[in-house]
């Protein structure tokens, strides 16, 4: 079966991308908990963070760092919920780092989160280009 984020990874399946290196790629969640959910993935396929090999961990978590960072500018946030699921609760078998950004009071509670979709391709590409300029 075909991961969808090796498909992205490889330009088969677009994607909304903030930000790339030779061993990261990020983009943004297509069904996000805020505006800005951006997820950070390794290029090559680990299915969870026990199968990503040590000199990985360094490269993807600088990403991290760096659209973290990037996100909570972009979005004038707060602050930033950085999470990996492992199994559980991770809808796509490559290991993927969400970044979403909060405020206070956002009504964030627990793990039950509602999803706000962007209202539009355009709209979501505008976030996305906004990420994208303060990564820089």
């Amino acid at each position: 079966m075909a991961c969808v984020f090796c498909e992205i990874v490889d330009g088969s399946r677009d994607a909304l991308v903030v930000d790339e290196t030779d061993r990261t790629l990020a983009f943004l969640d297509m069904r996000p908990v805020f505006h800005g959910h951006t997820l950070v993935v390794p290029r090559d396929h680990h299915e969870t963070i026990l199968d990503l090999p040590a000199d990985v961990i360094g490269p993807v978590f600088a990403a991290v760092q760096r659209v973290t960072g990037a996100v909570i500018e972009a979005m004038g946030a707060d602050g930033a919920f950085v999470a990996v699921n492992n199994r559980i609760s991770q809808s796509v078998p490559h290991l993927h780092v969400h970044v979403v950004p909060r405020r206070t009071k956002d009504g964030l509670k627990g793990f039950f989160w509602l999803r706000h979709p962007y209202a539009s391709d355009d709209e979501a590409a505008e976030v996305a280009a906004r990420i994208r300029s303060a990564l820089s």
